[in-house]
């Protein structure tokens, strides 16, 4: 399948990125389903005027992503469905919804405690009151995350129900408050009994983690959250500017 891309040769984005972006989208979209086979190197590059260097560097950069992989003597095919998401301030149900996927929730708990480690993340006094939230995340009835998180006094009022229908993002949107600035982590850990329970995680799979404390632009604490993924079925994407 040829998938329509358009270069811009006047933009100062390279052209093996404007590339790459281009054909990530195709395959994001659903334009291209896992397995299909991708225009090889030789003829795209002379059906866009390319050279063959530049359409390797967009090939490998889409390669780094885990959306294409490449077998000696099989070519280029779309890789296998995993959720991609940039490491930016959006949340895991916009993610899905956009790569059209059918996100669930579960809410595992929604309780008011006293969390000092939770509060220091939020530039709170170590006494205050949080609204902690535990929650299983599922696409296409599958599980992919246990979702910690813990609010404001402010955001207290944040329910169970709107947790299940719609992210927390969206909740927090519809109160007028939305981050703008966070301080984010990722590693990876063996999961818990309770983690692989959840995800269904068995042998010695581990988990993805990313923790964040997130603020608004009044630099007002939003939200800390500490999130665990099966790594078999997500990714994280970071882009690195050089400044």
């Amino acid at each position: 399948m040829e998938i329509e891309v358009q270069i811009d040769r006047t933009s100062p984005v390279p052209l093996y990125h404007q590339l790459a972006q281009q054909l990530a989208a195709a395959v994001t979209a659903g334009r291209l389903q896992p397995g299909d086979p991708f225009e090889n190197e030789v003829a795209l590059g002379e059906r866009l005027g390319l050279s063959r260097p530049t359409v390797r560097r967009a090939f490998q950069e889409l390669v780094g992503q885990g959306l294409l992989v490449r077998r000696r003597g099989l070519g280029t095919t779309v890789a296998s469905r995993k959720v991609h998401r940039r490491a930016e301030l959006t949340s895991l149900w916009d993610d899905l919804a956009r790569s059209g996927g059918t996100p669930h929730t579960t809410v595992l708990s929604h309780e008011l405690v006293r969390d000092e480690h939770a509060a220091a993340a939020l530039d709170l006094p170590p006494d205050t009151e949080l609204l902690h939230v535990v929650r299983l995340r599922t696409t296409d009835s599958t599980p992919l995350a246990v979702m910690r998180n813990w609010l404001p006094p402010a955001l207290a009022d944040v329910t169970r129900a709107q947790l299940e229908q719609e992210g927390l993002y969206a909740a927090l949107r519809a109160r007028g408050v939305r981050p703008v600035v966070a301080h984010q982590s990722i590693g990876a850990r063996m999961p818990t009994a309770a983690e692989r329970r959840h995800l269904q995680i068995r042998g010695s799979e581990p988990v993805l983690t990313m923790t964040r404390s997130a603020f608004d632009a009044s630099g007002s604490a939003v939200e800390y959250g500490d999130h665990c993924y099966r790594a078999s079925s997500y990714s994280i994407e970071v882009m690195v500017d050089e400044r």
